[in-house]
């Protein structure tokens, strides 16, 4: 059974937990069945690389060559250690569902629980 998460890819979130607590980022990756996320420019890790041939480059007029290094890219976060910023009120927000009609159809929208907010999140 497929699991799912109350984050979406897109949305804006604050860490809670962890060496970047309390910096915002926005999502770039959900994976729902690790229960994970990859939030950009936050938990930075380095991965060293050795230069490597291009594929196919033969056609570009002769052997390149991918340079090597240390690069830093963004690793996943369990998604118990982030939070969903409302848009609306700009605060960290738990988030619960509402059904909405729409020509006839329900749809089920997630909102802010922050007191004196409760906007939809999905527009």
């Amino acid at each position: 059974m497929a699991q799912t998460m109350k984050i979406r890819k897109g949305d804006t979130v604050r860490m809670i937990s962890g060496k970047d607590r309390g910096k915002e980022g926005r999502v770039i990756d959900a994976q729902p069945g690790k229960r994970r996320v990859i939030v950009e420019n936050l938990n930075q890790m380095k991965r060293h690389q050795k230069p490597r041939p291009m594929r196919d480059a033969t056609r570009m007029g002769g052997a390149q060559v991918i340079p090597g290094g240390i690069l830093e890219r963004a690793a996943a976060v369990d998604v118990s250690n982030v939070m969903l910023v409302c848009p609306t009120c700009k605060q960290p927000t738990r988030i619960g569902y509402k059904v909405r009609e729409e020509h006839g159809t329900p749809i089920k929208v997630r909102v802010c629980k922050n007191e004196g907010c409760g906007q939809e999140i999905d527009r």
